[in-house]
């Protein structure tokens, strides 16, 4: 039963943290690691206490969208509203929310700890359906989750063999057009930077970076092919570590690499120009995501655009339609991207080409 008469200040005391701690629990949004927030809802539900915010949604019968994240230590953290290409999303997605008169409520589960997490959030059945950022989310999670809520959309990947709403991104025509972009600046020696994290996103994106190859009939051996952290802005001794080593057996570093994100093609020009390496003069690096920090760094990152506006239009339109018209026809979108040229890619040098 509900407990009235206590507050936020009354767990934020029984639970010795901030009345913001308090907060950032029941909202969902990150800012306190999920021993913390777990802590605090134990407390709440033992004594009985819910927020004003989920309470009056219940009893006035407004309407709320939640956005449900699964954090975990590979790509999608904690604190994933600080990540650029995230929080450009949910920025859009809270305005679509807004327009059509829909409260957007934050949750994230740790995927340490899906199963006991995710049936807790849904058991307060305070929203009217979910979108799901499903970057890093298996088949079987997903599965689970449209169990639970089939009011669903789920974003950033795709099972073409669930019956679940999916938005996600064309990741093989923006490698593709990266690759292409490349060989017809004349470049035949290139490198390959993955991610040493794999998700859907990366797997199409090397599909259609080697589907462009293979039409110029260019092939990337092993040696030029490296794998890096995918969440660091900074330079990577990783990086370095197999650049030196490439370098080491005397050959010549490729005249360009694809990176399958923007971080690692920020990271890889930071590396490179540590070690004393040009770019784009002795070495073109292009990214994917354009995410905003890649019109900061020098030279400007040439990359891949995805349209996360348009995705976040989709996603709140098709789950709006479903709560309001009842479920017909599921729906699968993949958004093409826009190829995005700045300067950190240029044709190889007359030097490079004689070599």
């Amino acid at each position: 039963m509900e407990n009235q008469f206590m507050k936020m200040e009354d767990i934020a005391q029984m639970a010795n943290v901030s009345k913001s701690a308090v907060s950032l629990a029941f909202s969902g949004k990150p800012g306190i690691s999920p021993e913390t927030r777990e802590h605090i809802l134990q407390i709440a539900h033992q004594v009985g206490y819910m927020p004003k915010s989920r309470a009056s949604h219940q009893k006035k019968g407004d309407k709320a969208l939640l956005f449900l994240v699964c954090t975990s230590s590979g790509i999608v953290f904690e604190q994933y509203d600080q990540q650029p290409f995230f929080k450009s999303l949910i920025y859009f997605i809270e305005e679509n929310c807004r327009q059509k008169g829909y409260k957007l409520i934050f949750s994230t589960v740790n995927v340490e700890f899906f199963e006991e997490e995710i049936k807790h959030v849904f058991e307060e059945k305070y929203s009217d359906g979910a979108i799901v950022l499903g970057t890093n989310l298996t088949r079987w999670q997903i599965e689970e989750i449209h169990h639970i809520m089939p009011n669903l959309v789920v974003l950033d990947t795709c099972f073409d063999t669930l019956p679940v709403q999916f938005i996600g991104i064309n990741n093989r025509i923006g490698a593709y057009q990266a690759g292409a972009h490349l060989c017809q600046l004349g470049h035949t020696s290139i490198g390959y930077i993955a991610s040493n994290v794999r998700i859907h996103n990366f797997e199409e994106r090397q599909r259609g970076f080697m589907e462009a190859l293979e039409e110029f009939q260019i092939d990337i051996p092993t040696s030029r092919r490296l794998s890096v952290a995918p969440t660091i802005l900074s330079s990577q001794e990783s990086l370095k570590k197999q650049l030196t080593e490439y370098l080491s057996d005397d050959r010549q570093l490729p005249t360009a690499w694809f990176c399958e994100c923007d971080y690692i093609a920020i990271s890889a020009i930071k590396t490179l120009t540590e070690m004393g390496i040009k770019v784009p003069e002795e070495c073109s690096v292009i990214g994917f995501d354009n995410i905003n920090e890649s019109l900061i760094i020098t030279p400007e990152l040439t990359t891949i655009h995805v349209e996360k506006e348009r995705m976040a239009e989709l996603a709140v339109d098709l789950l709006t339609r479903a709560i309001e018209t009842g479920p017909k026809m599921q729906s699968k979108i993949t958004v093409d991207t826009r190829f995005v040229e700045r300067k950190s890619c240029a044709p190889p040098s007359p030097r490079d080409l004689n070599n």
